[in-house]
């Protein structure tokens, strides 16, 4: 199992999760579902107590990771598999533009 703390700014908004079997969760953290009930990550994620799940990365996250000469930058560097989606939005999306930032549990948030 793989899973990543995911931000909104610097507010903590749930957690998005690779199972062993390959099944992707994403689930609102309760702290942010009664602080921020109308702000959500994406359109197609509205803020509920809902566990998302899917067998594929949602598309949301997917258009995180880098693409082009960047993913091949970014997969050589850290040497992951091109396929290996989880691995690369861990790695690659930290520090993201935009407002959304994917953390692992082993990273420092005040770096």
């Amino acid at each position: 199992m793989r899973q990543g703390k995911v931000f909104y700014n610097d507010d903590f908004a749930g957690f998005i999760t690779e199972a062993d079997d390959g099944l992707y969760t994403f689930a609102y953290d309760a702290g942010y579902i009664e602080k921020f009930p109308g702000q959500f990550l994406t359109f197609s994620m509205p803020v509920t107590d809902k566990i998302y799940s899917d067998s594929h990365l949602f598309p949301f996250f997917e258009g995180l990771i880098p693409e082009g000469w960047l993913l091949d930058i970014a997969s050589e560097s850290w040497k992951i598999n091109k396929n290996d989606r989880m691995g690369l939005l861990l790695a690659c999306c930290r520090n993201c533009i935009g407002a959304v930032s994917i953390q692992t549990e082993n990273s420092k948030e005040d770096e």
